[in-house]
């Protein structure tokens, strides 16, 4: 590119990241909603549907927005797996606010996953369902597969999610001060709340890469000619900004029996009096983590192997990337993509 291209594309990113809307707009991958009750939209990508492509359902986690499969084309999961000849589909919660409490993770395991796998398999026909899930989405399906066994399951896909909760260096510091304080002071803000606001999510979500938000000025600075870095720059800021919160109850769950108390590398959690065992997981997983994630280690997602002892087979695969880039960064399309395809071919 001459010079003066260069310096012409630079002015014109310049005026739409300052003036204008950015320098490439958001546009999502085609989709219908064919269910829609609170926390419970569930979509299919696609313009066309016969119930011939085998469906995948894809599961966020709680506390960010159901785009994280959907950034921008070539950044999209659900784009290739619609390329890929299957049909995608994805559960969107909403936002959570105040009114939310009082849900806890049996909403999720009991009512919201199960009917939107039973709805994807009712909209093919009655075909088996695969599973792909982010971070804690992939907590709540293996939760829900461990808690019905009846539902019509091919595979589990995890991606970037943590099993042995002492494998991560953030959680340490909480699980250590829990032994002095019985961890009541970490959910202390969550119960006057009644949850953890969207706020609060994005910025902890900011401070695991904190040098990235310092050096944002300069990023854009020395990046103003390449408007397809700036364009994944603004992907992830329009994902981060539209973060929804915990609920009260399911933080509360999330803090003490996972996060404190290291349920799932036990290979069982124990909800009140309700004890659900991973070993009631009766589907092939495939579990992915990512190098360089500063969220969830390798470590502590690799656990999975040795917790899901009734699945006939447990596949793990390291990849390069952050907690967000392992699933949807610029270079997913040749790493985590194709084990993806690969294992739900198999």
């Amino acid at each position: 590119m001459s010079v003066v291209a260069t310096v012409g594309t630079a002015a014109r990113n310049a005026w739409a990241l300052s003036f204008g809307d950015g320098v490439e707009q958001y546009s999502p991958t085609p989709s219908t909603v064919i269910w829609d009750e609170p926390h419970k939209t569930l979509k299919r990508f696609g313009t066309e549907h016969d119930g011939s492509r085998r469906p995948v359902l894809l599961v966020p986690p709680l506390a960010a927005p159901a785009s994280c499969f959907d950034l921008r084309p070539g950044q999209s999961l659900a784009e290739y797996l619609l390329d890929s000849g299957r049909t995608p589909y994805v559960i969107d919660y909403g936002t959570i606010s105040f009114e939310d409490r009082r849900l806890g993770f049996e909403h999720w395991i009991d009512d919201i996953l199960p009917e939107a796998i039973k709805r994807v398999s009712e909209d093919n026909n009655g075909a088996l369902v695969d599973v792909v899930a982010w971070c804690l989405g992939g907590t709540m399906t293996l939760m829900t597969a461990a808690a019905h066994d009846d539902l019509p399951l091919r595979s589990i896909v995890t991606v970037a999610t943590p099993i042995d909760y002492t494998k991560m260096w953030s959680v340490a510091p909480m699980q250590f001060l829990a032994k002095f304080t019985g961890g009541y002071e970490q959910t202390l803000f969550s119960r006057i709340a009644g949850g953890i606001p969207g706020s609060i999510v994005q910025l902890s979500f900011r401070a695991t890469a904190l040098e990235r938000e310092i050096t944002r000025p300069w990023f854009i600075a020395r990046n103003l000619h390449a408007t397809e870095t700036l364009a994944q720059m603004e992907a992830i800021e329009r994902f981060m900004s539209r973060m929804p919160g915990y609920p009260g109850r399911l933080y509360g769950q999330l803090m003490s029996r996972i996060t404190l108390r290291n349920d799932l590398a036990k290979g069982r959690i124990k909800l009140g009096s309700r004890r659900i065992e991973f070993a009631n997981v009766t589907v092939p997983v495939l579990a992915l983590a990512g190098t360089t994630d500063a969220i969830t280690s390798v470590d502590a997602a690799q656990y999975i192997v040795k917790i899901l002892t009734g699945a006939p087979s447990v596949q793990f695969e390291t990849v390069p990337g952050s907690h967000l880039g392992v699933l949807a960064g610029p270079g997913a399309k040749n790493t985590t993509w194709p084990h993806i395809d690969d294992f739900l071919a198999a």
